[in-house]
């Protein structure tokens, strides 16, 4: 256990020395992003690690991983996020632990997330997932709502008993036109964080960049960056 609190200090420092560069070159503060470790695959145990060396906000994407290693990391106060694609039959467990559901990209969600959060008398933080892939009216590949769907579902959150709408999040897309561009990628949505803004002031997190990209992220101004490989190490393989 030393050896992985040492493998997992040493990549914090350097993940941490990152954005820390990335902030100085942006003319940014370091305090004004924060780092979210993407704990996927990994076992409660490197949660606990992680919490000893600072870390203070953890990412999940599958909901049977995420609700057995929330229970058993109850008793730290971290902030947990969910990332993954959500499903309304599991809205009910995550709505138990999550702090923030960063993938809301549908109306029947945000329903079905009210509910649940009514019912385990909390308030969920939710960020609406943009899909700079998807044309009007369509998902992307890999989630998220279309950019012109951004309002809609904003005011549905504003609106929604137990939710707070926290902002936007995306992931650099695999196709159409901003493939392969993710600093293009990340300043398009911060543009339509600024739109959002102007009618929700509240809600100003913008959560952008992963292991290979958080320098892009953090130059175009992302609040938030979601980093797992950087931190734990390549995931094996599933199945």
């Amino acid at each position: 256990m030393t050896d992985r609190r040492s493998e997992l200090a040493a990549n914090l420092a350097l993940v941490e020395e990152r954005i820390a560069s990335a902030c100085a070159a942006a003319g940014r503060k370091r305090e004004e992003v924060t780092l979210i470790v993407v704990t996927k695959t990994y076992p409660a145990g490197d949660v606990r690690l992680l919490y000893e060396l600072g870390v203070r906000h953890v990412a999940e994407n599958r909901d049977q991983d995420a609700a057995p290693k929330a229970a058993a990391c109850s008793d730290l106060d971290l902030s947990w996020h969910f990332v993954g694609q959500l499903q309304t039959n599991k809205v009910r467990s995550v709505a138990s632990y999550a702090d923030v559901v960063q993938s809301v990209d549908r109306l029947k969600l945000v329903t079905a997330l009210s509910a649940a959060a009514v019912r385990e008398e909390r308030e969920l933080g939710c960020l609406i997932q943009v899909a700079l892939d998807a044309g009007s009216g369509e998902r992307g590949a890999r989630g998220g709502i279309a950019p012109d769907g951004i309002e809609e579902l904003a005011a549905a959150l504003e609106e929604a008993p137990g939710l707070r709408l926290d902002g936007l999040m995306t992931v650099a897309p695999l196709a159409g036109p901003y493939a392969g561009r993710q600093q293009a990628a990340f300043e398009r949505l911060m543009e339509f964080s600024s739109r959002l803004r102007a009618g929700h002031p509240a809600a100003n997190m913008v959560s952008a960049g992963m292991s290979a990209d958080l320098e892009e992220a953090v130059a175009a101004g992302a609040t938030h960056v979601r980093v797992g490989t950087a931190v734990l190490g390549l995931r094996p393989r599933l199945g």
